[in-house]
């Protein structure tokens, strides 16, 4: 649940928020549209590089704030969306009216969920939990009010085995030419493999202190905000914040200690 970008909201990411007025066709795509596109726009081909920081806390007791330094990648043309660790392949969409329309996409992830055994004392002699790559499909239905995803993924590494069904809603706010805000809010549920591996605890994994417990099934809360500033049409940077109520499967966990977890990423692009 730490993943760049959880795919809570599509794999698409923010696109830039190009300055000017040619740009500003860019912003009828997806997350950052205030109408939706009309089926016979073509979309512009993004290409950015950059750098981010990303830091998490998880739930997990004793264990660190974990931060870090990645590059990114952000491709985006009318057949794929990659940025961060989430890719889509874009299927046909269809326009319901002016300003609403249905968008398709198959999506994958890398979820960097899990641990080590030697992340937290308290985790001292448990198998390590792998994150993995996680693939489904979504769907969007964008208005003029507010944007609606849902999305089925399944670990397909194997790792888990578990599947996740996501829900959730944002709107975006132009402040001016260079600032953009989307506030959003979402469910999101997790099946018993998902919760069992990740915050289980095996039978031989169980000390004092630490018994046995098998997960299952439950939903998380997530609220969270983005915001983008572009420079000019070449450099922006981007916030994004988010906060998860957890599960009281999750909650329940002997390895675990809070009942949310908070993930921030500061990050600039250079757009061609």
């Amino acid at each position: 649940m730490n993943a760049l970008y959880r795919p809570l909201f599509g794999s698409r990411t923010p696109i830039p928020p190009h300055a000017t007025a040619t740009a500003c066709s860019l912003l009828l795509c997806w997350s950052f549209s205030t109408l939706a596109q009309p089926a016979t726009v073509e979309q512009e081909s993004v290409w950015g590089l950059g750098v981010g920081v990303v830091s998490s806390q998880k739930a997990y007791k004793s264990i660190d704030r974990d931060t870090s330094v990645m590059p990114l990648l952000h491709v985006d043309n009318r057949y794929f969306h990659f940025f961060g660790t989430g890719l889509e392949l874009k299927l046909p969409g269809l326009a319901l009216s002016e300003t609403q329309r249905l968008n398709f996409g198959l999506i994958g992830r890398y979820d960097g969920a899990g641990y080590h055994a030697d992340d937290s004392p308290v985790l001292d002699g448990m198998a390590e939990r792998k994150g993995g790559l996680w693939g489904g499909v979504r769907i969007e239905w964008q208005t003029a009010l507010v944007n609606l995803h849902a999305d089925w993924t399944h670990d397909v590494s194997g790792n888990s085995k578990g599947q996740q069904i996501a829900l959730a809603a944002d709107r975006s706010w132009h402040i001016g030419d260079s600032v953009t805000l989307t506030p959003r809010f979402g469910l999101t549920w997790h099946d018993d493999k998902y919760t069992d591996y990740y915050y289980g605890v095996r039978a031989e994994e169980a000390r004092a202190g630490r018994p046995a417990y098998q997960g299952e099934a439950g939903i998380d809360v997530e609220i969270g905000m983005r915001a983008i500033y572009a420079f000019n049409p070449h450099h922006a940077v981007m916030f994004d914040v988010q906060a998860t109520r957890l599960s009281t499967e999750i909650g329940d966990s002997p390895i675990t200690e809070r009942t949310t977890e908070n993930r921030f990423f500061l990050g600039y692009a250079y757009y061609f």
